[in-house]
């Protein structure tokens, strides 16, 4: 197998993971997680977005989240911003890095963020002219890159259309979203090829949803495929709350335990991550679809019961 030696994990679970959560959790629980979460190795976490309240009130209170967090040394923090107002608040919280993303669909971009894909590309370029003028690194994602549950099939023409237009902006990574869980490994494997060879010096990341249990299998795929860098989800928590069905982010400390057992180095603890991923389940209060944090690491060997 062509895998790398190591690979680039990036948490999403205080963004992407609590936006779909019905019960209002508590600032200083959200505080509390990521500040756990930068002690496990991650180099790298999205801790909210800075939406309309009205769309994702889970996410009302990014600035003081933003503002209270630790902040140790060598770890990354990101905020997603979906407009220039957010754009603009982001700004005024100090943030360094921030994410924007669209859809490569019409119908999901009008469902996510009520505008179209030439909208879309219109905002995010002047998102991207306000970050530059304050310093601020950009990376833009494309949601339903594998696929839309309205449209069914993106082509890779049209990814590939959109991925240049975000590279003329001056963004630094790209990142491919399967939003709702429709991509398989072949379709990811030819996807990345067809990325990698037109653009083999740029820098790209993938993001998977495990909502038909192909999340993992998209990895390995993409990491034959060439690509270091992903994002999950502590737990398996989250999805998309402008999709149907769309439940199930690939789970980070799953994902670190199948790199970890592929000989792939990620830098992080994996023992201090199954952990806060434990301590996630019972704040909510309820089983989470993470599976290593269940059945332990295949090194926890036990004891042989008496015959």
């Amino acid at each position: 197998m062509n895998l790398p030696s190591s690979v680039k994990v990036s948490e999403v679970v205080t963004r992407d993971g609590f936006q779909s959560e019905a019960q209002t959790i508590p600032t200083d629980q959200k505080v509390g997680l990521i500040n756990k979460l930068s002690t496990t190795g991650l180099r790298r976490i999205e801790i909210t977005s800075f939406v309309h309240p009205r769309f994702v009130p889970q996410l009302a209170d990014a600035e003081e989240v933003y503002r209270r967090i630790e902040r140790p040394t060598g770890v990354e923090f990101i905020a997603l911003v979906p407009n220039l107002k957010g754009a603009e608040r982001a700004v005024a919280c100090g943030v360094k890095e921030i994410n924007v993303v669209f859809s490569a669909s019409e119908a999901h971009n009008r469902s996510n963020v009520r505008m179209s894909v030439a909208e879309s590309l219109e905002n995010v370029g002047k998102i991207v002219e306000l970050a530059q003028e304050y310093g601020i690194k950009v990376n833009g994602a494309l949601a339903t890159a594998f696929g839309c549950p309205f449209e069914g099939a993106v082509t890779v023409q049209q990814v590939m259309r959109l991925v240049k237009e975000y590279l003329a902006m001056g963004v630094a990574s790209v990142s491919f979203a399967d939003t709702t869980g429709m991509a398989n490994p072949k379709q990811v494997y030819d996807l990345v090829s067809r990325i990698l060879d037109r653009w083999p010096d740029q820098e790209f990341s993938l993001h998977f949803h495990n909502t038909r249990g192909t999340g993992l299998a998209n990895v390995v795929a993409g990491l034959q495929a060439g690509i270091t860098s992903y994002d999950a989800s502590l737990g398996g928590l989250g999805g998309c709350p402008f999709a149907p069905g769309a439940m199930g982010n690939i789970c980070t400390e799953d994902l670190v335990h199948m790199l970890h057992e592929m000989g792939i180095k990620t830098g992080i603890d994996l023992d201090k991550l199954i952990a806060v991923a434990r301590y996630l389940q019972e704040l909510l209060g309820r089983p989470l679809p993470g599976q290593v944090m269940k059945a332990g690491k295949v090194s926890d060997l036990h004891p042989l019961l008496p015959s």
